[in-house]
This record gives C-alpha cells, structure tokens and sequence, in this order.
C-alpha cells in the first residue's frame, strides 16, 4: 500500500513563497505519476499540477497557476515538491498529492489511485 505523506504548508503573505513536499513510501514511486490538488474552503478539488514518470518528464499546470508553481521530483528520495511563487490569497486551499500507478497522470482526479491528507496553504492578502 502507498502512502503519501505532505509538508511544507503555512502562512504566507502575499507575493510569497512555499515548498510543499510529499513523501512516498510502499509502492515504486519512480514508476509513479504524481499530481498535486487543491481544495478550498465549499469548493471542489482541482487540479494543480501533474508530472509523469520517466527521465523526461511530461508536466502540466492549471491555467491558474502556470509561470508561478513548479512540479518536480526526486525519484532517490521518493519526493515529489510543487514550488509556490508569487502566491495569491486565492490560492488558499489545502493541497494534496497524488499517485497514478499507470505512470502517466492527467487533470483528473480518478486516474489517481493514492491519496495524501493534505497541508493547509494559507496566502493573506
């Protein structure tokens, strides 16, 4: 069973910065897509951000957040991060990672089939 395990929320003022990272373990994570959400207080869970596996990587972003969030992960560490600049305070949300045993990942979220709990992202305008 895999387990996904984030970090790296908080409180931010606007402009800031944050590194959220979520940790794997039981599973191949490198075989894995990985995908980040986010939910906000009375709304849905959206897609934020998504990364294939393999040396080349495919990536996609919410139209929201492109040119401010970067996805990356290290396969020897079983980690996958979302860098957060330029934050907004409608980027308040707690955000969740993702695991796509297929390897390729998409915007939805029933092509995932691992969870994490999620960390509050708290941006203040």
């Amino acid at each position: 069973q895999v387990q996904l395990v984030e970090s790296g929320g908080g409180l931010v003022q606007a402009g800031g910065s944050l590194r959220l990272s979520c940790a794997a373990s039981g599973g191949t994570f490198s075989s894995y897509a990985m995908g980040w959400f986010r939910q906000a207080l009375g709304k849905e869970r959206e897609f934020v951000a998504r990364i294939s596996w393999g040396s080349i990587y495919s990536l996609n972003y919410a139209d929201s957040v492109k040119g401010r969030f970067t996805i990356f992960r290290d396969n020897a560490k079983n980690t996958v991060y979302l860098q957060m600049n330029s934050l907004k305070p409608e980027d308040t949300a707690v955000y969740y990672c993702a695991a796509d045993r297929r390897g390729w990942g998409s915007a939805s979220l029933n092509d995932y089939d691992y969870w994490g709990q999620g960390t509050q992202v708290t941006v203040s305008s």
